[in-house]
Order: structure tokens, then C-alpha cells, then sequence
């Protein structure tokens, strides 16, 4: 029996080899994918896979942090095109075996405000 987890860490290994199409059998009938930053939802496997394809550059995708619990992953990971590396925070649903949800997180990255710096640690 394949774990959720696994079924979310085979998904990011296909999009990390460029492989996106391989990730459809992951997906469920039902898919859909949210970016709340951008107001966007993508509706269906095959444009999921599809912007993924498309998206300018080559990527690669490191997963930092996991949690699962029951049909909930969440992921945190570091994507870099060998120039610049953002984080972003993937919050999966899993039904049946495949991922029926994805509501992701892709924050800009920003300096740290002056005002606080008396109270945090620069990393």
C-alpha cells in the first residue's frame, strides 16, 4: 500500500525531473489546484500538468518539510532555477489514493523590516 506521503514526494520527484506528465496518474479525476496569492484556480490533471510544462525555465524542486496526517500532506520546498531559489507551501488532499486538492503558497521574498530588528535574529 502506497502512503499519502509517498504518493506527494513521487509527485514533486516527477516535477523535479521534468517529468510532469508522469504525475497524472497521481491526480485524481476530480483535481484541482489553488493559488490564493494570484486569485487563480486550475481545474483538471491535464492543466495542472499542462502550466507546470509550460512554466518558463527549469526548476528543481528540494522538499524541506513534510507532515502528514491521515488524507492531509503539507509540504514545504525549495525551488531553484540555479540563480534564484524561492520557498513555497503546498497544502495537499488526497482521495482514493490520488491528490484531489492542492492550495499552494508562493511568497515573495522580501527584506527584513529595520523596525524589528532589535527583537530577531537575521538567518
Amino acid at each position: 500500500m502506497t502512503t499519502n506521503e509517498a504518493i506527494v514526494r513521487a509527485m514533486w520527484a516527477t516535477f523535479d525531473r521534468f517529468e510532469f506528465a508522469a504525475a497524472a496518474p497521481l491526480l485524481h479525476d476530480d483535481f484541482t489546484c489553488e493559488w490564493p496569492q494570484s486569485r487563480e484556480r486550475i481545474i483538471g490533471r491535464e492543466n495542472f500538468i499542462a502550466i507546470n510544462a509550460e512554466y518558463p525555465g527549469r526548476w528543481r524542486i528540494t522538499v524541506t518539510r513534510l507532515v502528514a496526517s491521515g488524507e492531509q500532506v503539507v509540504t514545504e520546498c525549495d525551488v531553484s532555477n540555479g540563480a534564484v531559489t524561492v520557498q513555497a507551501v503546498s497544502f495537499f488532499t488526497l482521495k482514493d489514493g490520488q491528490i484531489i486538492h492542492i492550495r499552494e503558497y508562493w511568497p515573495d521574498t522580501m527584506e527584513a523590516q529595520a523596525w524589528r530588528a532589535q527583537w530577531v535574529e537575521r538567518y
